[in-house]
């Protein structure tokens, strides 16, 4: 499923995106420029919860969500 969106952009070179969308997909976007059109993507950071069954990890710091990132990313 999909859905077109059309947006201004401001005179500061803007494009608003609604607070529903960084709401579900966070608020960094990864643009992508082609020849002919542009992307934009959410970034989204892993879900950890996900991936405490499939990995083995080390803990050497107190920070375990850190330590967790460094090993996916």
């Amino acid at each position: 499923m999909y859905s077109l969106v059309v947006k201004k952009i401001d005179r500061q070179g803007r494009i608003v995106l609604p607070k529903e969308w960084r709401d579900k997909w966070g608020d960094e976007v990864i643009i992508i420029v082609f020849d002919d059109k542009i992307e934009i993507l959410p970034k989204k950071r892993p879900e950890l919860d996900k991936f405490f069954d499939i990995i083995e990890v080390e803990i050497k710091t107190k920070d375990l969500k850190k330590e967790l990132l460094e090993d996916l990313l």
